[in-house]
């Protein structure tokens, strides 16, 4: 059973410099979900993508699990994990020999990694792609940048909304389309197909799919891992 801590961020500015706003989705092992979302009135987008990565790891920092952090953001994918190494060694200035910026957000991010001894990743996924918890990231930092209410969510992930999948082509979907369409490319290795309520979903580890339907009546599943194994399925659960 994997025990990794995944999480999403992304950040967004209405202006750049603008009103900005960040977003947080965690993925607890025990199958929790953890929405956390906040503001600041004039920033940047870059310090948003910045605090929201903060926020996550300051959200996890007594939990001794691994984390694998994903962001959309490529500069604080290289800054992070290869340009902050030359910045420190430099005094806090760039290969240019111009002051960081931003460096206060930097180094405490750097200072929450590092505490974090060698179980922490980062990975990257692009954004406004199709996955949803990256889309649900952009609409929470959208609505915090904007001042527009907005309910976060924390609770099981049976409930949360949207799919589990880490990125990667096997579960994009066109912005608009569901990824729980039966129309979506399914892992090589297999994966775990439910039907919840009418509605088909896909989750690459079982701890996903038991934390999606537990408790839930009616609900059914089964581990497939051809399009012809899931289309039996389907047809002998009546969704086709």
């Amino acid at each position: 059973m994997d025990k990794t801590i995944f999480i999403y961020c992304d950040g967004a500015c209405s202006g750049n410099p603008g009103p900005g706003g960040w977003a947080v989705v965690i993925l607890y092992p025990e199958g929790r979900v953890l929405e956390l979302g906040g503001s600041e009135r004039h920033t940047t987008n870059n310090r948003m993508e910045m605090d929201a990565a903060i926020a996550a790891l300051a959200a996890v920092r007594d939990r001794p699990e691994p984390v694998k952090l994903y962001t959309d953001s490529g500069l604080l994918i290289n800054g992070i994990k290869g340009w902050i190494h030359g910045w420190k060694k430099k005094g806090w200035l760039t290969a240019a020999g111009q002051p960081v910026v931003n460096r206060d957000l930097w180094e405490h991010l750097d200072a929450l990694a590092s505490a974090r001894k060698g179980r922490l990743s980062w990975g990257h996924v692009k954004g406004h792609a199709g996955h949803e918890i990256n889309e649900r990231c952009d609409v929470i930092a959208v609505a915090f940048s904007k001042g527009t209410r907005i309910a976060l969510y924390d609770g099981p992930a049976v409930g949360c909304g949207y799919s589990l999948f880490e990125p990667g082509d096997e579960h994009l979907h066109k912005p608009g389309e569901k990824s729980s369409s039966s129309k979506s490319k399914p892992p090589k290795h297999g994966y775990y197909l439910s039907l919840i309520r009418g509605q088909v979903y896909r989750d690459a580890a079982w701890p996903a799919c038991q934390a999606r339907v537990h408790g839930v009546a009616g609900a059914k599943f089964k581990k497939v891992a051809t399009p012809e194994q899931e289309r039996e399925a389907l047809e002998l659960w009546g969704a086709r």
